[in-house]
């Protein structure tokens, strides 16, 4: 016969049935009334299946979070080999096994150590098997069986941020999107409606409003205006179950910012502005602000300032200034308090960026009225042009007015003015200026040859105020009169040919003159009269301000006559008549049948710079020469090397120092004539550093004797010098201020003896001689001021 055994779990609906009452160690008092078995069975084939209550056998459920102090009651095993005698043992493996779930393994009931959380793990696999306790052997197949967290309302939603920031338009329509919120809920959304989240809002109403089942919120009021109020905080709940009472819920923060539109025209804060500007201000200077308020900002505060009627249109101007949208105005011409006074402008302000959805509004600009009173203040003088043009001629005599300049005080005050000349613009001192009525006149004699234009500055400043004072550039120019005679444009110095022909051509004049002449120059040529009738020469005028020198003979002869000067006078056409006479030079060369010239006693026709041919052969001999001089003393120089060239060039050197002098008889190494015989020496030797006091004649010795000792004509020469007062040295007053110390002489110098108590006579320095003669003066005359 065959045996089959079962395992089983029993799930019984009420009080358990009187078959399974096994006493449990731990019961779990607060857990519903209902026992569950697990039946372990041999036969797979054979196991249980209540079908019609559509039980799984295998599965165990059980609820999280329990908060009992017992351990939570999960089920029970059991063999259909349990005798009741305590001979089977009951394990459990698996997820949690023996942690988290324990096991009785007498009796196989299953408990729950922890509470069990679904969002952690909602499903837990688990092994059991039972053995013989004795043998250790199974005694049935190990069972799979599962244990499901059944999930309770135990987790809020939870928003994706804690804080939600957004931004719109002010002036939005109602129902204008702006952020969509989103929270989440943990719990198990297939299991009732703990995870089913509604939307609400509890702050920020009734300006927004939000979406319970999309979290989208969206305006809910008409014409937000950010100028009043900017900044909105809304409050969004989301709650599970459905929105129910006894759900959970979690809130979040919405910062909502109104972004500007440009909604808002600008204004000025007043109708009148009051500006004052002296009349000083240079052009393009700020003379005031002025700023229209736009309750907008950024882009849509922008404005436009611009200056659109007024009597000072042209004499005023406005910028913007980007930073502060200020309307700056500027003088655009110079002010004149004497002339105008007060300036009314009409100056408007407009948005640069006009919002076409907002032009119901009004227009973007505004008008605002701007008087400036112009101001006055010391000016200084001002001429009556800005620049002064005269003419005056050259020939006019010092001290002649040549113009006058006129300034004016163009205050009320009309301050008298005085003029000066900038003498930094004449410092040759040619103009000057009466300084009360401003009439300049010449103080030097003018040459229009020399400089035609003057251009100088004259100085008007007031008497009263000197500091006060303005320039004028006066521009003086030089009109020519006729006071050059015409000249040769060139030195003319020509030739003539021995065999030359009568009324032949040899030289054309042409003449310049330094004069202006409007009408051009015409010049006259003409043969001075000493010269016109016993000349060899002629003289052509052409009539073009040039005239040719003709021969009047046949021929010439060099040697009779090598050179012909022929004077030529020369007078213009204007008023005075100016004329002078020039000389051109004819030499008279001989020549070959065409007229070329072969030579000439002229030397200087043939080279113009007025050198000869042997001049210039003498100069080159010269420069030949100092060149092999030169040459000569480089080759003599670089045989003349040093011992040692460098420090590696050692070499060994035999210098020879046998070369003696040969006394008396050796006449080479100096002349001993010169010594025997002072004539020879210059007479005027003196030294030049010093000049002496008295200037004394060099002595004349007289001349020794051939036959002379040397040694007594060497003293002979001695003491002859030592009584010479003009032989060097000659006195001199040195001053030392410092002397040593600890000398055991002392001091040897005689100025110190000054200082003595005891009294010294100084008159044997007299007879010293004359080289001692200012040393004498000088302590002689101290003696005789102690004696005074």
């Amino acid at each position: 016969m065959r045996t089959y055994h079962c395992f089983w779990l029993l799930f019984w609906a009420g009080q358990p049935h009187q078959s399974f009452l096994t006493p449990l160690s731990k019961r779990t008092s607060g857990f519903p009334e209902k026992e569950k078995v697990l039946v372990l069975s041999g036969n797979s084939r054979r196991d249980l299946h209540r079908s019609k209550r559509s039980w799984m056998w295998n599965q165990f459920f059980l609820l999280e979070e329990y908060t009992g102090t017992d351990y939570q009651y999960v089920g029970k095993l059991h063999s259909d080999q349990d005798k009741g005698d305590g001979s089977l043992k009951y394990i459990l493996s698996g997820d949690g096994a023996g942690d988290l779930f324990i096991i009785n393994e007498n009796t196989g009931d299953i408990q729950a150590t922890k509470r069990l959380d679904r969002e952690e793990k909602p499903v837990y696999i688990l092994r059991a098997q039972a053995i013989n306790r004795r043998t250790g052997r199974p005694v049935e197949p190990e069972s799979e069986f599962i244990i499901k967290i059944h999930d309770i309302n135990d987790n809020e939603p939870m928003f994706t941020k804690d804080v939600y920031n957004a931004s719109i338009p002010e002036m939005s329509d109602v129902g204008t999107f702006v952020v969509q919120v989103t929270a989440t809920d943990a719990d198990d959304p297939t299991y009732g409606n703990s995870a089913k989240v509604v939307y609400s809002i509890l702050q920020g109403q009734p300006y927004f409003s939000v979406e319970s089942e999309t979290g989208i919120i969206k305006t809910a009021l008409l014409n937000m205006d950010r100028e009043n109020r900017e900044q909105y905080q809304v409050v969004i709940q989301a709650k599970d179950m459905g929105g129910q009472m006894g759900g959970l819920s979690g809130t979040t923060t919405v910062n909502i910012t109104l972004t500007d539109v440009n909604d808002n025209p600008p204004r000025f804060p007043q109708s009148t502005y009051q500006f004052r500007a002296p009349e000083s201000t240079p052009p393009n200077s700020p003379v005031g602000r002025i700023k229209a308020n736009d309750a907008d900002v950024d882009e849509n505060a922008e404005i436009e300032y611009s200056i659109t009627e007024g009597d000072g249109y042209d004499m005023f101007g406005i910028t913007t200034d980007k930073d502060t949208q200020e309307g700056i105005i500027t003088v655009k011409k110079a002010l004149d308090f004497e002339n105008k006074n007060l300036y009314i402008l009409k100056v408007e302000a407009t948005n640069t960026h006009v919002d076409p959805r907002f032009l119901y509004l009004g227009p973007f600009k505004d008008s605002a009225t701007v008087r400036i009173q112009v101001e006055d203040v010391d000016e200084p003088p001002m001429f009556s042009r800005p620049a002064y043009i005269m003419e005056v001629k050259e020939d006019v005599p010092i001290n002649s007015v040549i113009g006058t300049v006129t300034a004016q005080d163009p205050d009320a005050a009309k301050n008298p003015v005085k003029y000066s000349v900038d003498r930094h613009t004449d410092m040759d001192r040619v103009f000057n200026i009466n300084s009360g009525n401003g009439s300049i006149f010449t103080s030097k004699l003018l040459d229009r040859e020399t400089l035609l234009w003057h251009n100088i500055t004259v100085i008007a400043a007031e008497i009263n105020n000197p500091k006060q004072s303005s320039r004028v550039p006066v521009f003086i120019k030089v009109l020519d009169v006729n006071d050059n005679a015409p000249e040769f444009a060139m030195f003319y110095e020509t030739f003539v040919c021995e065999n030359a022909k009568a009324e032949q051509l040899i030289q054309t004049l042409s003449a310049v003159d330094k004069d202006d002449s409007y009408s051009g120059h015409q010049f006259s040529f003409s043969l001075a009269p000493e010269a016109a009738s016993s000349s060899n020469f002629t003289l052509q005028d052409n009539r073009d301000n040039t005239a040719g020198i003709f021969t009047r003979k046949t021929r010439y002869n060099r040697h009779e006559m090598s050179t012909y000067f022929l004077p030529v006078v020369i007078s213009d056409n204007d008023y005075p008549i100016q004329s002078s006479t020039e000389t051109v030079t004819i030499r008279v060369c001989a020549c070959d049948h065409r007229g070329k010239m072969l030579s000439c006693n002229a030397e200087a026709l043939i080279h113009p710079t007025g050198l000869s041919t042997g001049a210039l052969i003498a100069i080159l001999l010269c420069i030949i020469i100092l060149l092999v001089v030169l040459f000569a003393a480089l080759r003599r120089q670089r045989k003349k090397e040093p011992l040692i060239i460098s420090k590696e060039d050692i070499r060994d050197n035999i210098v020879s120092y046998n070369d003696e002098g040969g006394g008396e008889e050796d006449t080479q190494a100096f002349d001993i004539g010169t010594l025997r015989n002072p004539e020879a020496i210059d007479d005027n030797k003196l030294r030049r550093d010093i000049l002496p006091e008295t200037l004394f004649m060099p002595r004349r010795t007289a001349t020794a004797r051939d036959n002379t000792d040397v040694r007594d004509f060497i003293n002979q020469r001695l003491k002859e010098n030592d009584t010479d007062p003009t032989a060097p040295p000659y006195d001199s007053l040195a001053t030392y201020a410092y002397e040593g110390n600890g000398s055991v002489a002392e001091s040897l110098s005689s100025l110190e003896s000054v200082t003595t108590d005891g009294d010294q006579d100084y008159d044997y320095l007299s007879d010293w001689g004359p080289r001692f003669k200012k040393l004498a003066d000088m302590y002689g005359a101290m003696d005789s001021d102690k004696d005074s």
